[in-house]
């Protein structure tokens, strides 16, 4: 009988919180992350909305840039893009601040990076 009153009032929390829509915005974001190697990266992302889901990035980080396509879904953005000949996927949590922090690799490489995206 406890268990049935605690999941209702449970039930009933959940319905009146507050939702939260997360969104990622248009803009130029500073890039802070490690190569899957552990080695340390920085520089610049530039997003560009191109639908109120899906937009364009741009990564400049030393003398690499890289571009590709990304979709925003609930609170995860991800984006595909090339790097060299390599394809790669990068995966980010929206923070309520704004900032993407999430974990990337590299088709045909072992292991993962990291990168956190914030807002300039």
């Amino acid at each position: 009988m406890m268990k049935t009153i605690l999941a209702g009032v449970l039930f009933g929390l959940a319905l009146v919180a507050p939702v939260q829509a997360q969104t990622v915005n248009a803009g130029t974001y500073n890039v802070e992350g490690t190569n899957l190697d552990g080695s340390a990266y920085n520089g610049t992302a530039t997003i560009t909305l191109t639908s109120e889901t899906t937009c364009a990035i741009e990564w400049n980080t030393g003398a690499v840039t890289s571009n590709g396509i990304c979709m925003l879904y609930d609170n995860a953005f991800a984006a595909a893009y090339v790097l060299e000949d390599a394809v790669g996927l990068i995966v980010y949590q929206v923070k309520a601040d704004g900032s993407l922090e999430g974990a990337w690799t590299i088709s045909g490489k072992d292991g993962s990076g990291s990168e956190i995206l914030t807002p300039q």
